[in-house]
């Protein structure tokens, strides 16, 4: 048995060296207590009012108004929204053109839409209309209240009739596109020409 009682003894010194190790460590590095300022990831995003923040891209000098939306809008992308609106512009002037209540009424706010539709009950559109060309000329303004966000553009599209590209006319609008601060949705509506 001297044999076994040595190995047990061995046992019992590598673990005496192995605690006294561990507690000079301990003294020489320190403990956490739990009150350490964390380190923050390079790429973290802030927060406000537990509200992640979207870090705010170059933007070009007539869109410097939606840095704004930036900071109060959580996913919001300004190239994104720009596209949306020039696709929105030209589904409700072609769906407005075309009689189309039905599409009208989910791309507009209630109160524009029944503008919309007693325009096309009063016959003053014209489904002759095409587009040529059309382009978000610039942010001519951001506004916020009651936690709705809303963007106004100015607009300017050529349009021309009669399948006729000598008949192109050349407009301007603005048009402001509303939003829910924590919506999910990616639809933006159309509440004010």
């Amino acid at each position: 048995m001297v044999y076994g009682d040595l190995q047990f003894l061995d046992i019992l010194i590598f673990a005496g060296i192995a605690a006294f190790l561990i507690y000079r460590l301990r003294n020489v590095l320190g403990k956490r207590g739990g009150f350490e300022n964390k380190s923050i990831k390079k790429d973290a995003v802030p927060e406000k009012n537990n509200i992640a923040i979207n870090k705010i891209p170059p933007l070009k000098d007539n869109e410097l108004k939606l840095s704004t939306v930036y900071e109060i809008m959580p996913g919001f992308d300004h190239k994104n929204f720009l596209e949306g609106a020039k696709y929105a512009f030209e589904a409700i002037i072609n769906a407005f053109n075309q009689n189309d209540k039905k599409n009208l009424k989910n791309l507009l706010t209630n109160d524009v839409y029944l503008s919309f539709e007693k325009a096309i009950d009063d016959g003053d559109n014209n489904p002759n209309f095409q587009f040529y060309s059309l382009v978000v000329d610039s942010i001519e303004g951001v506004l916020i209240e009651n936690n709705i966000v809303n963007i106004t553009l100015k607009i300017i599209s050529e349009q021309f009739k009669d399948n006729d590209e000598s008949t192109i006319i050349k407009k301007q609008d603005m048009w402001t596109f509303q939003q829910s601060i924590n919506s999910k949705s990616p639809v933006w509506l159309l509440s004010s020409t």
